[in-house]
């Protein structure tokens, strides 16, 4: 007996020397081995920008089902991208690895699906695994027991499938709706024995902005603002001078804009049914076209009425996909799964609504380095969290992995936040002071010139080569819209130095060397 209580207590001083020393990652450690193992879903969309989402501030929209993800749980208010464009996107989500790691820098080409990814990971570990959506990698996907997936960038009506047999249908509807059927019909259906790990795939917001039948016009009566920088002169800036992705210029009236579309060529809507093509049409045709026609708009003129189209047409298109994520908030509640399942919101980037006269992405400007990121974690994350630290998306694998008490390989780039999500505000744990960016895909099709850099909290520091060679420095709290480049600029001249010198630390550590010898050549 005596034995016994001297046990017990050496045991409770063990216990105490573990968390005194491993905190609460030692807690859920604890935690996982004693209870069921949390449910994951991800919903992954694609170019929904953070200003969009009310959650993030935006005044342009109300997105009630993403906000009530933040509100329950954590939102990221610097979730960062290491290489602002789709494919490669998905490729770091999957690997948790730079693009120049997994192989996969631009887009169209063929994802290396032989590769460690981390549902693999889970799926070994005893996680059922999915994936439905919007795959969008060039290759078919591995490491899921279920997948079903749009081919390519995929339809927003009437969308063509592939499953895992090869085979390949379509399904009529509009696509966001369908990818939310799909999905829960596999909740349904899967083997309850076992925890889950599912990706939504969104196909939305993705060009060409399709809304929903029953969202054409949601906008029409707001008369949205212009962005402040909508009409940047991009002086001093050479690279952002030579893109090839602006509103004015390069957005089109019939493609983008449905002005005067032809529905009996186009492809996108050859798929509509009769009664589908008559009320698109007569939306576009006969208020949109018309309107257009009657305004016989130039200059300035035309370029703000095409901005007001976009945003338009993009924000209906985004409230398809808030609707259908409350319906998947919804199942999870009268399911009971709620309880414990995580749910995740992000975007593969962030997209320009406007700014610097933009759409799409690419830079290394916020609008695009930034992605929304929200997370609900029952009992685990305190409702209203908010996590302001530089958060890559190399991190977010190694973060599911921790969620799931699944074993982080040492080669997975990334870092999990889940200390994070715990204590935010007053956490102690050690973190990045800077994050590291590196795009490539040039010169199509927007024109943007490869690029590497650092954002720090306060700084953004960046390099434009391959024809664009030149250096760029923003003071984010002086100038956050990022118009004035300050890179030699009397004051900044330490401030250039130091960061460039962390820039080239973060190419080592992360094994960047084509990068590293750009930098050396650089003046």
């Amino acid at each position: 007996m005596q034995t016994r209580k001297i046990s017990l207590k050496f045991l409770s001083f063990i216990l105490v020397f573990l968390y005194l020393f491993l905190g609460t990652d030692f807690v859920l450690l604890a935690q996982n081995r004693q209870e069921k193992r949390p449910n994951i879903i991800f919903i992954f969309s694609d170019d929904h920008a953070y200003q969009a989402i009310s959650a993030y501030g935006s005044k342009l929209a109300q997105t009630p089902n993403i906000d009530r993800i933040a509100r329950e749980g954590a939102i990221l208010t610097n979730a960062l991208i290491t290489n602002s464009i789709c494919g490669p996107s998905r490729a770091t989500l999957l690997t948790g690895k730079y693009s120049h790691m997994n192989g996969y820098k631009v887009n169209e080409k063929k994802f290396d699906v032989t590769q460690q990814i981390f549902p693999a990971l889970l799926q070994k570990s005893g996680y059922q695994t999915a994936w439905v959506g919007k795959w969008h990698l060039g290759s078919l996907p591995v490491g899921f027991d279920f997948w079903k997936v749009l081919p390519g960038q995929g339809q927003y009506y009437n969308p063509d499938l592939i499953g895992q047999k090869g085979d390949t249908t379509r399904v009529n509807g509009y696509v966001t709706d369908i990818i939310t059927d799909l999905s829960l019909n596999w909740l349904k259906e899967r083997d309850q024995s076992k925890p889950f790990f599912m990706v939504v795939g969104e196909k939305a917001t993705h060009r060409e902005w399709l809304p929903d039948l029953q969202d054409l016009g949601a906008y029409d009566d707001v008369d949205f603002p212009l962005p402040a920088n909508f009409f940047d002169d991009y002086k001093n800036r050479i690279a952002a001078g030579k893109q090839d992705m602006t509103i004015d210029k390069t957005m089109l009236l019939r493609q983008d804009l449905k002005v005067h579309a032809d529905y009996e060529k186009d492809g996108m809507y050859k798929r509509f049914t009769p009664e589908q093509k008559k009320i698109f049409s007569d939306y576009y045709e006969n208020k949109i076209s018309k309107d257009f026609d009657d305004k016989k708009l130039t200059g300035e003129a035309l370029v703000k009425w095409k901005y007001q189209r976009y945003i338009k047409d993009y924000l209906s298109t985004a409230k398809s996909l808030d609707r259908n994520i409350g319906k998947m908030l919804d199942y999870l509640d009268q399911s009971g799964l709620s309880k414990n399942t995580v749910v995740i919101y992000a975007s593969d980037q962030g997209f320009y609504l406007g700014e610097h006269g933009w759409f799409d992405k690419r830079f290394i400007y916020e609008e695009s380095l930034k992605t929304p990121f929200v997370i609900r974690y029952p009992g685990v994350i305190k409702p209203g969290t908010t996590v302001e630290q530089l958060i890559l998306n190399i991190d977010w694998a190694p973060t599911l992995l921790n969620i799931a008490g699944t074993k982080i390989p040492a080669d997975i780039q990334g870092t999990s936040f889940l200390p994070l999500l715990h204590t935010p505000q007053v956490t102690k744990t050690p973190w990045r002071k800077g994050a590291y960016y590196h795009y490539y895909e040039f010169p199509q099709p927007h024109h943007v010139y490869p690029h590497f850099g650092i954002r720090t909290k306060r700084y953004k520091l960046a390099y434009f080569y391959g024809g664009a060679d030149s250096w760029e420095l923003y003071d984010l709290e002086k100038d956050p819209t990022e118009i004035s480049n300050v890179y030699g600029a009397p004051g900044y001249e330490s401030i250039g130095l130091d960061l460039k010198a962390e820039l080239k630390s973060l190419m080592i550590q992360y094994k960047d060397t084509d990068a590293l010898e750009i930098l050396n050549l650089a003046k």
